[in-house]
């Protein structure tokens, strides 16, 4: 019996990530710009679900939702000691994919990262802050917040999955 449950997991969860891959082949990324250097001031801490020493905020201020469904962020991580981690993210919640565009200076000018690439949403430690933001507050399933409006609502009241639908508290 466990045999046939492990075998059928094993064949269901790449069939089904495999709908999540390309929901549309003809898609394009759009351009991006690089957002102004996050505020203090428009910084909005997240949840990520798991006890971590750093604290996770999004930027308000750089929060977008591109022609091409794209929803970009700064992401600012902070230490208990002060080191401070910023960058330039976006997700898209039709193929449960996250993209880093850059890293952000002291100076509040951005590096763009050389490999930038789509990649798959895992939600493990480093990606714990993306698999937060994408299942938690800005997509509900392939679907993306509808402009940056509705991208901040979502935002602000976090998923709450105890209640039917995922519906925000």
């Amino acid at each position: 019996m466990r045999a046939g449950a492990l075998l059928l997991a094993a064949v269901w969860v790449p069939a089904s990530a495999g709908l999540l891959l390309e929901a549309d082949p003809d898609w394009k990324e759009g351009e991006v710009a690089m957002p102004a250097a996050p505020r203090e001031a428009a910084l909005r801490m997240i949840d990520i679900g798991t006890p971590s020493p750093n604290a996770f905020f999004v930027d308000e201020d750089s929060v977008a939702v591109g022609a091409d469904g794209v929803v970009r962020y700064t992401l600012v991580v902070r230490a208990r000691g002060g080191a401070e981690n910023v960058s330039f993210e976006g997700i898209r919640c039709a193929t449960g994919e996250r993209r880093i565009y850059a890293s952000g200076r002291k100076d509040g000018t951005w590096s763009p990262l050389k490999n930038s690439a789509w990649q798959p949403i895992v939600d493990n430690g480093y990606n714990r802050p993306r698999a937060a933001l994408a299942h938690d507050y800005f997509c509900d399933g392939p679907a993306g917040p509808r402009d940056r409006e509705h991208a901040l609502r979502l935002l602000r009241q976090k998923r709450d999955l105890d209640k039917p639908f995922g519906v925000h508290q």
